[in-house]
Formats: C-alpha cells, sequence, structure tokens
C-alpha cells in the first residue's frame, strides 16, 4: 500500500470527554457498548473517499489515533504522549458538552500538539499563557467536536456552543456537536456529516499538494 493512501489523524481531550466512543462510531458507524479508559494510544480505521462522486475521487484510510488523555502535571505525562504527535495530518479536538473544564482544556491540548516546546505545565491554559501567535503559521487541518449534546438543555446550547469561540478565532476549525450514542447526528447529508467529509478532503488535499507532515 502505497504511504500517502493511509493518513494519521490524532484525537484529543480530557479523560471521560468520549473519544473512544466517537472514534468507534466514526470508524465502526456502530455506537459503543462498553467504553474503557484509554491507556496511551489505541488506533482505529475509517475508509474514506476522497472528493466522491467527481472524476478525482480516490478511496484512502484515515487512521485516527485516540489518545488517552490523562490530565496529570507531572512532565512525564507529556512526555510519554509526545510520541504519538509525530507525521500528524490532522486533528480532532473532543470536549464534552456538560464539562466546562473540557472545553476550557482544548487550550492546553492545542498548546500540547500544535506548540510541543511552548506547554505550560499546569492542567488548564489562562489566556496569559496562551499566545495565538504561537499558531499563526498552522496548517495541520482540525476539527473540534462537542459530545453529549443531548444533556444539554435547548435554552441552554447557545451558551454552551459558545465556550470554544477561542478555537475558532486562532485556527477557523470546523465543528460538530454531537451525541454518540446516536448514530442519526452523522448520518449521510446531513449537516455534521458533510463537515466531516470536508474535513478530511482537507486533509488529503493538504497531502496531495505538498505533505508537509507535523
Amino acid at each position: 500500500m502505497a504511504s500517502l493512501d493511509r493518513v494519521k489523524v490524532l484525537v484529543l481531550g480530557d479523560s471521560g470527554v468520549g473519544k473512544s466512543s466517537l472514534v468507534h462510531l466514526l470508524c465502526q458507524n456502530q455506537v459503543l457498548g462498553n467504553p474503557s479508559w484509554t491507556v496511551g494510544c489505541s488506533v482505529d480505521v475509517r475508509v474514506h473517499d476522497y472528493k466522491e462522486g467527481t472524476p478525482e475521487e480516490k478511496t484512502y484510510y484515515i487512521e485516527l489515533w485516540d489518545v488517552g488523555g490523562s490530565v496529570g502535571s507531572a512532565s512525564s505525562v507529556k512526555s510519554t504522549r509526545a510520541v504519538f504527535y509525530n507525521s500528524v495530518n490532522g486533528i480532532i479536538f473532543v470536549h464534552d458538552l456538560t464539562n466546562k473544564k473540557s472545553s476550557q482544556n482544548l487550550r492546553r491540548w492545542s498548546l500540547e500538539a500544535l506548540n510541543r516546546d511552548l506547554v505550560p505545565t499546569g492542567v488548564l491554559v489562562t489566556n496569559g499563557d496562551y499566545d495565538r501567535e504561537q499558531f499563526a503559521d498552522n496548517q495541520i487541518p482540525l476539527l473540534v467536536i462537542g459530545t453529549k449534546l443531548d444533556q444539554i438543555h435547548e435554552t441552554k446550547r447557545h451558551e454552551v456552543l459558545t465556550r470554544t469561540a477561542f478555537l475558532a478565532e486562532d485556527f477557523n476549525p470546523e465543528e460538530i456537536n454531537l451525541d454518540c450514542t446516536n448514530p442519526r447526528y452523522l448520518a449521510a447529508g446531513s449537516s455534521n456529516a458533510v463537515k466531516l467529509s470536508r474535513f478530511f478532503d482537507k486533509i488529503r488535499g493538504r497531502i496531495n499538494t505538498k505533505f508537509c507532515p507535523l
């Protein structure tokens, strides 16, 4: 298999936000019955048709690397995860819509994955530690996914969904909010499915233009 037939996408976020359930849904199109904590990293594969329905259509494989989200402050935790951050073609940041801290911690995850030399030591990165100029040249396609949407009351959704505005300002990523226990959120033709396909196409498009791993 040619090397460019397979791409690597990190799935990052705090423990308990639903990364394993999300990866299972994306790759198997099924709900994960008994999710467990991820130790280290687990990898699953999704088949994607690039530019489906066009003369440029091509099938390729997406490796989704579900990285354990332990938030220990020891430098050993960071160094252990760092081994997974090489040769990355895209990143999915995952947060729990019912857990404000998990949304705020996406700052820390973006720092750790995109600018590893400048990661502060705390669990939560504050505005004072977060310099968007560090990421001005980032070319890695990003996707932000909020989980457990079903647990957010309709009257609270607008407030909750604005928590990741800082990522939109800095990286302009696609954003999807869903319930990992309900496949209809990613049903073919839905707005979420279109966003997901666009994200994966963007990754492949960058590789076709210039292979530039993280």
